[in-house]
């Protein structure tokens, strides 16, 4: 009966063992997948173009808007963005940790780990913030705290207790204990431990997972069994010896398979033990199999959510390159392989109408038709509004630009969503293997371009990959750096182009206009870089020095002359603009009525009446608003009732047409009758020759610009030209 009595108990401290490591992987694997869904969570943010050009212009009120989504939206207690220099640009949340002690690791690349918020645990993912330069991390956490390990713990099969502590908070009778392995400890009661280390974010943290399970309490449930053999015992010593074989076969033999069974489950194999009694040893292989299922359904779960996208169940990114790569290398000679990424158009105007779980709702009524309609390709989400697509077996004979049409057609569709429609349509970026690309990231890398391309071209559209698409995407990145460089070093100069007034019959004021001299590739249209400006954010910086610039030149001007500044729409919408406007006029001490700045009528097309209240509060500080390239939109006769502007620029192409003949002339009169009926000032812009300002001045025009009068002078030039006698010989010449 000893005998016996010891190998139950050494068949019970062999089973918790296996069962503490076993659970302990399962432990691992859960903090690993959170980790990663974490980090899938912080990706859709670090890429979303709005949140990017945000962290470069250190737009605050958007990052934290942001962050706060993204908070709720993930279940972290924590979201904050790390800066490159190590400062916490943005934070929304509980304590946050020392973003100096998060700079080593983050610039090594570490993707995710432990961090210490407070005086607690945390585990952290981070995602890179590229615009295209990296300039910071978008960090999200989850409590590692006794809560948090206490609900973890729930998960186990077993009943066991976790905490995750520093390498010197560790007991000192555990300090030599082995790592990885489980070992039995003492303090009073029998417990069986497991000490692993973690990934750490922070610098010096040293973070240890613990993971405690009570033999005492284990070996206890096999009371049962041993009073039962002493009874045995006791009724005769006989029956016991003629009973031994029996007994032999029904309890060591089984106890002996649930040890190999238990060792092997312990190494990752799948085993299952054949329940051959309905006494405790078979209940108790009954009960095995039972946990070794719900480990293995668990792990098949914890496997699904890692490759799989939460919202429309579509492959992900990482489970699609896989799939990618697998396809490439089964890839006949003759065959070819289209990879085709997907931007769904005004996506964002569905969820700010519409509401987020409306553009849920589209995402998902988009994922399930592109199932239906494409059987036979491999369909991905790769985050946001973007989708994959893998067709591969494409025949030589095959027309790519057929599938590229019937691919488009899928999306060219209305739907219904909660009996609200919404018009779906999306562009296509498309790189073929093997011309595109040999390997998974080049095919994927090409088909973004290719997708920047067909965006760049309108909506609903698809571009192939093309070799140039690469080199234009080299210059780009090139010009970015370079424009970066050019805020920082001050190579941006403004020259200004005088503006005459017709009726007055004389200077009114300057048109600022920014000049870029490349220390290497000398004057840079602003037609080349002003685009890209406007596409990265940096548009915010040059605006608010070109703004600055021009109010301190016209502060050593006449008083009597104005100066005018075109505002981007992306200048216009940024929430400090006033502020900014101030601080100049302040600083030159100039009157706020010589400032005048000229807008287009694409600045209403997001928020009419935001765009309406921004310009009162402009007009209230006493700054002339003036809107630019009239006629040439399709609207502005409506802008015009609604706002009053200062004055309206007759676009050049109008004053060209004079001498072709066109119709410029009733153009031209009807847009002077127009203004001064609503009491507001024209200006005509390119103005050449002498016939086109006759034209002008009989229709009504009051004011010109153009080289008819004077190219555009540098801030030195201009008060040259000021004190000599430009101004009178046009004068005498116009009249």
């Amino acid at each position: 009966m000893i005998i016996v009595g010891q190998g139950i108990a050494r068949f019970g401290e062999n089973s918790a063992t296996r069962d503490l490591a076993a659970n302990a992987r399962v432990f691992d694997e859960i903090l690993d997948l959170r980790a990663r869904q974490m980090r899938g969570a912080a990706d859709v943010l670090s890429r979303d173009f709005g949140f990017r050009a945000a962290v470069a212009t250190n737009d605050r009120a958007t990052i934290s808007s942001a962050l706060d989504s993204l908070r709720n939206r993930s279940r972290s207690s924590a979201a904050f963005v790390v800066g490159y220099d190590g400062s916490l640009i943005g934070s929304t949340g509980n304590l946050l940790p020392d973003g100096e002690k998060l700079w080593a690791p983050l610039d090594d690349g570490t993707e995710r780990g432990v961090i210490r918020v407070g005086n607690d645990m945390a585990l952290a993912a981070a995602s890179p913030i590229e615009v295209p330069d990296l300039v910071g991390w978008l960090v999200v956490t989850q409590p590692l705290d006794k809560v948090e390990m206490d609900r973890l713990v729930k998960l186990a099969a077993i009943n066991l207790s976790a905490k995750v502590i520093r390498t010197a908070d560790l007991s000192p009778s555990l300090k030599s204990a082995p790592l990885g392995k489980v070992f039995e400890h003492s303090d009073g009661d029998r417990f069986l431990v497991r000490i692993s280390t973690l990934p750490a974010l922070e610098d010096g943290l040293a973070p240890l997972l613990v993971l405690r399970h009570s033999l005492t309490g284990s070996l206890a449930e096999y009371n049962g069994l041993k009073w039962l053999l002493a009874l045995l015992a006791i009724a005769g010593l006989a029956l016991v010896i003629a009973l031994s074989w029996r007994v032999a076969r029904t309890i060591t033999a089984p106890l002996r398979k649930l040890d190999e069974a238990t060792r092997l489950v312990g190494e990752g194999r799948q085993v299952e033990v054949l329940v051959e009694t309905n006494d405790e040893i078979g209940r108790l292989a009954g009960s095995f199999n039972t946990m070794i299922k719900a480990i293995d359904e668990r792990e098949k779960r914890i496997i699904h959510v890692g490759l799989h996208d939460g919202l429309t169940s579509l492959p992900n990114r990482k489970l699609f390159v896989e799939q990618l790569a697998q396809s490439l290398a089964r890839q006949k000679e003759d065959d070819r392989l289209m990879v085709i990424y997907v931007d769904l158009d005004d996506f964002k105007v569905v969820n700010d109408t519409l509401g987020h779980p409306a553009g849920d709702a589209l995402l998902r009524n988009v994922a399930n038709h592109l199932q239906c309609q494409l059987k036979d390709a491999t369909i991905a989400r790769l985050g946001g509004d973007e989708f994959a697509i893998l067709i591969d077996g494409v025949g030589s004979d095959e027309s790519l630009a057929s599938i590229a049409r019937d691919v488009q057609s899928c999306f060219m569709r209305t739907i219904s969503i909660d009996g609200q429609q919404a018009d779906c349509s999306a562009s296509l970026g498309i790189a073929v293997a093997p011309g595109d690309g040999a390997d998974s990231n080049t095919l994927m890398k090409h088909a973004d371009l290719a997708l920047y391309r067909a965006k760049r071209e309108g909506k609903s559209g698809h571009h192939f990959f093309e070799p140039s698409l690469d080199e234009q995407a080299r210059i780009r990145r090139q010009m970015e750096l370079d424009l970066r460089q050019a805020i920082r070093e001050g190579e941006f100069e403004l020259y200004f182009q005088p503006l005459y007034s017709l009726t007055e019959e004389r200077l009114k004021g300057f048109e600022a206009l920014i000049r870029w001299q490349h220390p290497q590739h000398g004057q840079i249209s602003p037609l080349e870089f002003i685009p890209l400006a406007e596409e990265t954010g940096l548009i915010l910086p040059i605006g608010e020095w070109v703004i600055r610039e021009a109010c301190h030149q016209a502060s050593m001007w006449n008083d009597k002359l104005s100066v005018a500044v075109n505002v981007s729409p992306k200048q216009f919408t940024s929430p400090d603009l006033t502020g900014k406007i101030l601080q100049a006029i302040a600083a030159s001490g100039i009157s706020p009525n010589r400032l005048e700045l000229e807008i287009t009528e694409s600045i209403f097309i997001a928020n009419v009446e935001k765009t309406m209240a921004i310009l009162h509060r402009l007009r209230d500080l006493g700054v002339k608003i003036a809107l630019d390239d009239f006629g040439t939109g399709y609207s502005s006769l409506s802008y015009l009732r609604s706002f009053p502007f200062d004055k309206v620029k007759i676009d050049r192409s109008f004053v060209t047409d004079l001498a072709n003949g066109g119709n410029g002339h009733a153009i031209i009169r009807a847009i002077t009758t127009l203004a001064d009926a609503l009491g507001m000032e024209t200006l005509a812009e390119g103005v050449e020759e002498f016939d086109q300002l006759d034209i002008l001045r009989r229709e009504g025009c009051r004011n010109v610009q153009g080289f008819l009068l004077s190219k555009p002078l540098s801030a030195l030039m201009v008060r040259q030209w000021m004190n000599g006698d430009a101004e009178k010989n046009f004068r005498a010449s116009a009249a």
